[in-house]
């Protein structure tokens, strides 16, 4: 290879594809298992804690909102910290605040400490989504990289399906059933502090700061655990500005980080809509079924083949056209409940919006970090994230009273949301397949 100075890109490439990138999505993906886990697992635990305490469910559901609004605060904090200090620190942080006060909610003695505990695991939880992903974008070259962030996204359905059957085995502990729930949800994250010890800092980060032979010596050890036998040449210095989250909104990047946060806002609102709200509708006309532990499990592995349709997609017809079709279809699934009430068609429907939406989600992941420089990358997935929480935190008050009342307008509404994410992602000003991360 020539002597002369390359990229981290090209360092990249040179280091290869192979067990060190594996171990990283074994880790990060053990995280976001667990990150999937303790979101399901509010409505799960609720009833349990509203017998430990003497309260309503309603108000045991507030363990839910207060979860929500510190992932609202976490992803838009360490998305910023990751941006200003590393990767690799936030990273830590995040994930021990997401392990320690996840596993201690098992402990909390009264309502009130548990309410606080839940808004740190918020937090922490948060705080995981845009390091993960901004990371793993960092350790992969161009032409492999949307595959492996929608694989990623994958481990929300294998995390699905354990909180599943953990939530059929915590039955046996009566009002106690909580307390095994938070405790197991946090174990495999607590594991995960231990792993992230030994993830090195992003070499796009590193260069970016002027820590060029870091840099260098990050990816040799990347090349070294692949095996390639290679030695990485010396890097390309590149100067970083800092920049204040309002550089998000400037003249070059203005379009699509409105396009983008819309997108993130409607699809979870349709997420919670369509997974919440709709379960709750239909349990009420005979379907009950639909929020049970077995039929989670049915809906998670539908989850897989969506993935896998996603993980091809990105790379075969690229971000853009991969993400408006699943949201098409996942608009087109959610009209079909309007067509009657059949089990063979509610069931249907729900199986093609399980497999459209999370495929939708898997695309958008991979998307998201690709569009933004270096020096804003964990800041635009910080944000991303924190309007996800406000869609979710939001849709109580958007789709419930609707959905209760006038359900085929509240389908029209949701379809619209997914619609009107289509055409937001058509207006993002970028196209990521194959993009060298700037």
């Amino acid at each position: 290879m020539s002597s002369g100075l390359i990229s981290v890109e090209q360092g990249l490439q040179t280091a290869g594809v192979g067990k060190f990138q594996y171990r990283l999505f074994v880790i990060f993906g053990l995280v976001w298992l667990a990150d999937a886990m303790q979101v399901l697992s509010i409505g799960f635990s609720a009833p349990s804690i509203a017998k430990s305490f003497g309260i309503t469910v309603p108000e045991a559901l507030q363990t839910g909102t207060f979860f929500f609004i510190g992932m609202l605060l976490g992803a838009f904090a360490f998305g910023r910290l990751a941006d200003r200090i590393g990767r690799r620190p936030v990273l830590l942080v995040a994930v021990v605040i997401d392990a320690c006060a996840g596993v201690a909610s098992a402990f909390a003695p009264d309502l009130t400490w548990l309410l606080v505990l839940r808004f740190l695991t918020g937090i922490g939880v948060g705080g995981t989504l845009p390091v993960d992903y901004t990371m793993m974008a960092e350790f992969l070259p161009s032409k492999r990289r949307g595959r492996w962030l929608v694989w990623l996204e994958s481990f929300w359905a294998i995390g699905t399906i354990f909180l599943a059957v953990l939530a059929l085995i915590a039955v046996s502990w009566g009002e106690d059933a909580w307390r095994l729930i938070f405790f197991v949800t946090g174990v495999p994250a607590l594991i995960g502090v231990a792993l992230r010890f030994y993830i090195p800092e992003s070499p796009m980060f590193l260069n970016r700061n002027g820590k060029s032979k870091e840099a260098r010596a990050v990816l040799q050890r990347v090349a070294d655990v692949n095996g390639a036998k290679v030695q990485i040449p010396e890097l390309q210095p590149e100067k970083q500005e800092r920049k204040s989250v309002f550089a998000l909104f400037n003249a070059e990047l203005r379009r699509r980080s409105i396009a983008l946060f819309a997108a993130w806002g409607l699809i979870s609102i349709a997420y919670y809509g369509v997974f919440v709200y709709l379960p709750v509708k239909l349990g009420t006309e005979g379907f009950a079924f639909m929020r049970g532990q077995v039929f989670l499990v049915i809906l998670a592995l539908v989850q897989l083949p969506g993935f896998a349709l996603s993980a091809y997609g990105v790379e075969r017809w690229g971000r853009k056209p991969t993400l408006i079709g699943f949201l098409l279809l996942s608009a087109v699934g959610c009209m079909l409940y309007s067509l009657g009430t059949s089990p063979a068609l509610v069931v249907g429907s729900t199986l093609l919006m399980s497999f459209a939406l999370l495929g939708t989600w898997g695309a958008l992941y991979a998307f998201t970090p690709e569009v933004y420089p270096t020096e804003l990358r964990a800041s635009g997935m910080g944000m991303s994230g924190a309007v996800a929480r406000f869609g979710g935190l939001f849709a109580p008050a958007i789709i419930a009273p609707v959905m209760s009342t006038h359900f085929t307008l509240a389908l029209a509404m949701l379809a619209a949301m997914l619609v009107g994410g289509a055409i937001a992602i058509a207006a993002v000003d970028v196209e990521s397949r194959d993009r060298v991360l700037d």
